[in-house]
């Protein structure tokens, strides 16, 4: 006999949701039972909402100081629920749902435990639109990318001949839910860390990927030995290319 309850999908909307959503996340979305969703602009939640009503955002599990684990946790169990009491579920994430997406990944090993349906299905990351936008293909030199906090913390060994990416450099340091203002003070301690691995005259990338259709990315410029460094956006990606 099969398990009760229900099933799980875990989509993305990609970056542009207009553009980037799959037909086959698409369908999923339309034909759920119950939709959640973690998205990073309000276009986005529209557009899940207009494809199905009873789209509701899980945004209220976090708090600008509340510990991320928490809130992945409660997210979680939230997602978990669903399923269990019998409904199709279908989670929405921004970009790949993953890449960096603690709570797609959780849910799903905890949905398969109880022997119940569960699954992801790709979709348009920001490490494919940095690709496109800073025009960088990783294949001749390699490609090496962690969690910016991951790295300026526990400090892995590095190629400097491959290209570098640090993702969620916006929120470098941080535990809670939202930047604070040290995140402006902890940059240049990574940058210090980076130039002494990759040599004054590197040059770095901030870089953000455009959410919106005819809107250019945001891309920042500047070498690893300038005095005035700028400060990183909360969605902004750290990019040293290979020489």
């Amino acid at each position: 006999m099969p398990a009760p309850g229900g099933s799980l999908t875990v989509v993305g909307t990609g970056i542009e949701v207009t553009s980037h959503l799959s037909p086959g996340a698409r369908a999923v979305i339309e034909g759920a039972d119950v939709v959640l969703y973690l998205l990073a602009d309000p276009v986005s939640a529209l557009r899940v909402e207009g494809l199905n009503a009873t789209a509701r955002s899980l945004d209220s599990h976090y708090g600008p100081e509340k510990d991320r684990r928490l809130t992945y946790r409660a997210i979680v169990e939230e997602i978990v629920s669903e399923v269990l009491g019998g409904a199709n579920v279908c989670v929405v994430l921004y970009g790949h749902p993953g890449l960096y997406a603690v709570p797609g990944h959780e849910s799903i090993r905890r949905v398969r435990e109880q022997g119940l349906a569960a699954r992801m299905l790709p979709a348009v990351s920001s490490l494919d639109c940095l690709y496109a936008d800073l025009g960088i293909d990783p294949g001749p030199h390699g490609l090496q990318a962690y969690e910016a906090t991951y790295f300026f913390e526990l400090r892995p060994p590095v190629d400097p001949r491959a290209t570098l990416v640090l993702l969620q450099v916006g929120m470098l340091g941080e535990r809670g839910g939202a930047a604070t203002p040290a995140v402006a003070d902890r940059f240049p301690l990574l940058v210090e860390l980076l130039r002494r691995h990759y040599g004054d005259g590197r040059e770095g990338v901030l870089y953000e990927a455009s959410p919106y259709p005819g809107v250019r990315p945001s891309i920042v410029r500047f070498r690893l030995d300038e005095r005035e460094l700028p400060t990183p956006a909360v969605l902004a990606t750290l990019c040293l290319t290979a020489p």
